[in-house]
């Protein structure tokens, strides 16, 4: 068993193409061995944003704190603490933060 506070991990600034603001803790994934699931929280800074992007596996996100905009193939949502979301495979999405306080989520998505 392994267990940490949020804040001892380091984060990394996302630096894909069409990400801005954003930084990255993985809590739990190949360091932890765990064997099927990377659990990560994303802080997202006032003005920034996510790539729009899609791929082969399923997020699911929990709002811990802030408020953003979840943009998607079809519609534009918004999400606040407590909101979850769920991005099925092969979306387009992002997560955007137009407000003036940090967007933190926690997103799992399986491992590959």
């Amino acid at each position: 068993m392994i267990v940490k506070k949020w804040k001892d991990v380091e984060a990394s600034e996302v630096k894909e193409e069409g990400a801005k603001n954003v930084w990255i803790r993985v809590l739990i994934g190949e360091k932890e061995n765990a064997p099927n699931f990377i659990m990560r929280h994303f802080t997202i800074e006032p003005g920034g944003n996510t790539p729009y992007h899609k791929h082969d596996w399923e997020h699911e996100v929990f709002v811990l704190s802030g408020k953003g905009i979840v943009r998607g193939e079809n519609a534009t949502y918004s999400i606040e603490a407590g909101s979850f979301v769920y991005v099925p495979p092969n979306e387009m999405h992002s997560f955007e933060n137009p407000f003036d306080e940090p967007l933190m989520i926690l997103c799992l998505i399986p491992k590959k």
